[in-house]
């Protein structure tokens, strides 16, 4: 993008909370660099509470989206209502394991028609091609 190889529409305007994964965010200190791709590709970014290195797991750390846990206790649940707490219509995430947890807990919800769970990439990839919105 820097180069001006990837031109963005910048039309996503989309209220968009950013979820800071456990392997991007602690382990690798990338914070910044999602959140800016967001906003050149016309995302209103907004934060949780709890966000970088303040962050939390998404609940699939140690393998526990695997694991049966009470319902009140799920860790997923809990971040998704960390999310949802700042009215997005997209929860952006940059990590397989956290689509995961964060699609299931908006499913648990049943807020599927109202909130989306995108990769960045993948909101990315529809501000390149001029198809902006949360179709995903």
């Amino acid at each position: 993008m820097q180069s001006g190889k990837l031109a963005l529409d910048g039309a996503f305007g989309k209220r968009t909370v950013y979820h800071d994964s456990c392997y991007y965010g602690r382990f690798n200190d990338v914070y910044d660099e999602p959140r800016d791709m967001l906003a050149r590709s016309g995302a209103e970014v907004v934060e949780m509470q709890r966000h970088r290195h303040f962050g939390m797991c998404c609940g699939a750390g140690g393998g526990r989206m695997w694991i049966e846990e009470d319902a009140d206790k799920r860790v997923n649940l809990l971040r998704t209502d960390q999310a949802l707490a700042v009215n997005p219509e997209v929860i952006a995430v940059s990590c397989p394991f956290c689509m995961t947890m964060l699609s299931d807990g908006i499913k648990a919800k049943d807020l599927e028609e109202q909130v989306k769970a995108l990769d960045v990439m993948e909101i990315i990839e529809q501000a390149a091609r001029g198809r902006s919105g949360a179709s995903g």
